[in-house]
């Protein structure tokens, strides 16, 4: 049939066939037939995408944030991937709706206000100054281009814009702050008997049909969950940088390539004076604004001083009161105009009227530092640094995807892997689900383990890679060598620890019974010191709760307890950490004094509450516009095992 086909497919026919094959394609392109289609979205927020990739760029800022916060403390298995990037993509539907409402308030940042945020930024300064190689390092670590960051700021500005339009509808009265500070600063009287879990130890003996039924009613407390013992091999970039030297002519020729990196362009050291020319002025506006530049340059030409004719006469408000001064510039961070005309002056030297978008500007070069290089000497630790992190990178990705290769081509066994990549196959103890030592402590190694293609088929898992702390990888792959169901210890060998606990809860229930009847006798109105017995009374005067110096569960039940009446304390109990009792009485409480606090103080407290109270407000508003909001989830978070 298909020779048939290939020998009538001649003349008009074929190109009949051919044009109707090509209208599809010019018109949907060859992604329609491949499934490709744009870039994956993770959500849609009234018409507006979030795009995957966004959400993976701001959940790998994210923990890259947490790594640089927690140090050697960082531990990636503290924290769940999966909920981390629902919450992270919450957050971004919550921006999204902000942002659409502050457009449509008419909230705007404009190019100026961004240009003066990033500049006073302290992460990208040195020496009090602007930094553009610091500037620039910080995108790079995040992964921005400077107009994506220079959008992000733009906003955050108008975020920002509606929080505060928000804020300002916050207050707070002089009768909430006195109520605040008659709360927060209260104090408490009251005593406390501790009954020890020791005086109630039970030494009645306990009968096999006890024992029995105990067991019986408390099976789960011996429940052994399903376990795996494990065969793996491991992958770690530490024990490859380890084998890895360069040689001196290798980090010279990385300070070659990299020169830009160690050099500091040349800066100038500028102070300005501007004439501001509005965005919609007229010719007439024009060129009264440039005659006046004129003007003000003849002044400084007849002998004025520079700086006290910026503060008198500068429209740039900022640098005026500094003598229009600027501080030290790079090229790539003015408008273009003014960065052409500060680099062709020199030292001393004033220009003639420069126009930017901002207007009419007379530029003095005050100081110059020539481009300098850092010495290879001096760079030289970095560069082995690098070099080394480089050449790791390189190869623990070229060994970790021919471990994959090898895994997979041989799913019965590790040993061909550990041979051809010099591995070392362990072999781990009886694990359960809640994983083992590292690296077998990471869930993702654990889910592996238990999936069906490695438990019930008995294959090798595919490579699972690991964030380690500071920064470090490693690569795991993992078979099962034996494997037991759940099950739970049979009595004869648990049959102690049923004694010990029979013994244990007939203490606690002896004590709970002596604690109620003393709390019975001084409700009667027996004195809690000759209703404790034998047992210590501890009186703690007025205090507030934190510095309360008595056990802290019997510290929170004084706090939690009712007012006491007229006719006798407040009772309640406390359980105490050996799993004792306490009987507490509250017996009197002294609310703090908003006389005894100096202005000073109260309007302290009553910012704060209103500082509370503003963000409750800003939340519930952009509850209120996410609820509104037209928003569909996109992303496939159960793909990623939850």
């Amino acid at each position: 049939m298909l020779q048939a086909i290939r020998d009538h497919a001649q003349g008009w026919i074929a190109w009949l066939i051919v044009i109707l094959i090509s209208i599809p394609f010019a018109l949907w392109g060859i992604q329609s037939y491949l499934g490709i289609g744009g870039e994956p979205l993770a959500a849609k927020v009234n018409g507006h995408e979030i795009t995957q990739r966004d959400l993976d760029r701001r959940f790998q800022q994210f923990k890259s944030r947490l790594r640089r916060q927690l140090g050697a403390n960082y531990r990636p298995e503290m924290f769940d991937d999966v909920k981390l990037k629902r919450d992270i993509l919450r957050q971004m539907i919550r921006e999204a709706v902000v942002l659409q409402a502050s457009h449509d308030m008419g909230l705007r940042a404009g190019d100026e206000q961004v240009r003066q945020a990033i500049l006073a930024e302290p992460a990208f300064q040195h020496d009090g100054h602007f930094d553009k190689a610091a500037y620039e390092r910080a995108l790079q670590l995040q992964g921005m281009t400077a107009p994506q960051f220079e959008q992000r700021i733009r906003l955050s500005m108008m975020s920002e814009q509606l929080q505060r339009v928000v804020s300002r509808s916050a207050f707070t009265t002089d009768r909430e702050t006195a109520d605040a500070i008659r709360l927060e600063r209260q104090e408490r009287r009251f005593a406390y008997v501790s009954l020890p879990l020791a005086d109630f130890k039970d030494e009645a003996p306990v009968t096999d049909a006890q024992v029995q039924a105990w067991y019986q009613d408390h099976k789960a407390r011996f429940a052994v969950p399903e376990q795996v013992r494990l065969r793996y091999l491991v992958l770690d970039d530490a024990a490859i940088a380890a084998h890895l030297e360069p040689s001196e002519e290798d980090l010279r020729t990385l300070y070659r390539s990299e020169a830009a990196k160690f050099t500091q362009e040349e800066r100038r050291h500028v102070r300005h004076i501007l004439v501001a020319v509005p965005a919609d002025a007229d010719a007439q506006t024009e060129a009264a604004a440039k005659a006046r530049a004129e003007a003000l340059r003849r002044r400084l030409e007849a002998g004025e001083d520079f700086a006290a004719l910026a503060k008198e006469a500068s429209d740039d408000k900022g640098s005026a009161a500094k003598g229009g001064d600027l501080g030290v510039i790079e090229k790539g961070i003015m408008d273009p105009a003014f960065e052409r005309a500060a680099y062709a002056l020199k030292e001393g030297e004033i220009s003639a009227p420069v126009r930017s978008r901002f207007g009419y500007h007379l530029i003095q070069v005050t100081a110059i530092e020539p481009a300098r290089r850092e010495p290879f000497e001096k760079v030289r630790a970095q560069l082995l640094e690098e070099y080394r992190a480089n050449a790791v990178e390189q190869r623990y990705y070229d060994l970790a995807e021919r471990l994959a290769n090898l895994t997979y081509e041989n799913p019965d066994s590790l040993v061909p892997a550990a041979e051809a990549l010099g591995l070392k196959v362990r072999d781990s103890d009886w694990i359960s689900r809640r994983g083992g030592p590292a690296p077998l402590d990471d869930p993702k190694v654990m889910a592996a383990a238990f999936s069906d293609d490695v438990l019930v088929d008995g294959h090798n898992s595919e490579v699972i890679e690991i964030e380690r702390p500071g920064g470090k990888r490693i690569a795991v792959v993992v078979r099962v060598a034996d494997h037991r169901e759940a099950s739970v210890k049979p009595l004869a060998e648990v049959r102690q620890e049923v004694v010990e606990a029979i013994h244990a809860e007939r203490a606690r229930r002896a004590a709970q019974a002596q604690a109620e009847a003393i709390r019975e006798a001084v409700r009667k109105g027996t004195p809690l010191a000759q209703a404790a017995g034998k047992y210590q009374v501890t009186t703690v005067d007025f205090v507030a709760k934190g510095n309360a110096k008595a056990p802290p569960a019997v510290v929170k039940t004084a706090f939690s307890l009712p007012r006491p009446a007229a006719g006798g304390p407040t009772l309640g109990t406390a359980r105490l950490r050996d799993g004792g009792e306490a009987v507490v009485a509250l017996e009197a409480i002294r609310d703090g004094d908003p006389a005894g606090l100096s202005e000073e103080d109260k309007r302290r407290v009553r910012d704060r509450l209103t500082r509370i109270r503003a963000r409750t407000y800003y939340d519930r508003l952009v509850d209120d516009l996410v609820a509104r909001a037209d928003v569909e989830i996109l992303a496939k978070f159960a793909a990623e095992g939850k």
